[in-house]
């Protein structure tokens, strides 16, 4: 006949080490679900970003003028995301741009990215901090290609 006493004990001990392993846990998930929240908003910035910039060649494209420059305020951008700082990056190689990059500035492992139009070139300014500051994008064409910018307005 098993003693009542050993499958108490094991019982018990098997409740308090539930009680002390499942927050660890839920932890655990918790915060990938919030890393992939903001993963999430990140590529809806890097999107609107990557429109605008498209939409702004689209109009630079259709124009006879041999020079034109084009500038929108992306009014939509948060000034944060989960209550953190982000940065904003035109991406390429060399001079040509091939992407729009978006992180967290204090974890930059959470990160998103958006494609921009084959043939861009990155202009002098290609990086942008949000914090509520304005911010516009720009595109213009010259002699030496199409160039696309971000910066501070």
């Amino acid at each position: 006949m098993p003693s009542p006493t050993i499958s108490y004990l094991i019982c018990s001990m098997a409740l308090v080490m539930l009680i002390f392993v499942m927050p660890f846990f839920y932890a655990i998930v918790a915060n990938n679900i919030r890393a992939d929240m903001m993963r999430r908003e990140l590529k809806e910035i890097t999107d609107y970003v990557s429109n605008t910039l498209a939409n702004l060649y689209f109009l630079v494209n259709s124009t006879d003028s041999p020079d034109v420059s084009l500038e929108k305020e992306l009014m939509y951008l948060p000034s944060t995301v989960e209550n953190s700082v982000y940065i904003v990056n035109i991406d390429g190689s060399g001079e040509n741009a091939s992407k729009i990059t978006a992180y967290l500035k204090d974890r930059s492992s959470v990160a998103a990215d958006a494609w921009l139009v084959p043939g861009l070139k990155v202009g002098a300014d290609y990086s942008i901090e949000s914090g509520g500051r304005t911010v516009v994008a720009g595109c213009s064409r010259s002699g030496t290609g199409v160039y696309v910018w971000i910066r501070y307005g």
